[in-house]
């Protein structure tokens, strides 16, 4: 076994410890410049509204999973969790889809909580029929947020109009099927 005993020039070193005296890795105004399509004011603001209502819905659905009691628990449990995933992926989608549009999404709880369009939760054990009609009301909530900015959406940027179709067929779904656990038959 040989030992390689050359020694590094202390420029490469510097590069190996992520340390670097800046003149070489400083990028020029051009080439650090995003390029593509750029999301506009508007359409930046209509998807951070989706994202923090979804950002929303899952930490409310979390909240609701913890401490939902009473018939039907383990179904309505396990539903929250289908209701959680669902919202953390679609709020990572969105987020990922400002990103490429050269949008800042914000995700930090102050902004969250002070412009979501949900209702707060209540704290402490919720029975299960409360924690249907609260979930289908958040679920409705979200739904109305990609409806109400869809047009101006579709309008600038198609693609991010598709997604929100994608977010409303399964938002709207879950809605449905949360809601009928508290609904009788018609007739």
């Amino acid at each position: 076994m040989s030992i390689d005993t050359k020694k590094t020039s202390p420029k490469k070193s510097k590069a190996r410890r992520g340390q670097s005296d800046g003149i070489e890795d400083r990028l020029t105004a051009e080439q650090n410049a995003e390029s593509g399509f750029a999301a506009s004011q508007k359409l930046s603001g209509h998807l951070q509204a989706v994202l923090v209502d979804l950002i929303e819905l899952a930490l409310q659905g979390k909240q609701a999973h913890w401490n939902v009691v009473g018939p039907n628990f383990r179904d309505t449990h396990l539903q929250l969790d289908e209701i959680v995933v669902a919202a953390r992926v679609f709020a990572d989608t969105i987020a990922e889809r400002m990103r490429s549009l050269h949008a800042l999404p914000d995700g930090r709880s102050d902004i969250v909580s002070t412009t979501t369009t949900l209702p707060t939760i209540e704290q402490g054990e919720l029975a299960t029929p409360v924690v249907i009609g609260v979930m289908t009301k958040r679920l409705d909530a979200v739904a109305d947020t990609c409806r109400r900015v869809h047009d101006d959406v579709d309008a600038e940027d198609p693609t991010s109009a598709d997604i929100l179709h994608t977010i409303l067929e399964r938002i709207e779904q879950l809605s449905w099927m949360v809601s009928a656990e508290n609904r009788e038959p018609r007739g």
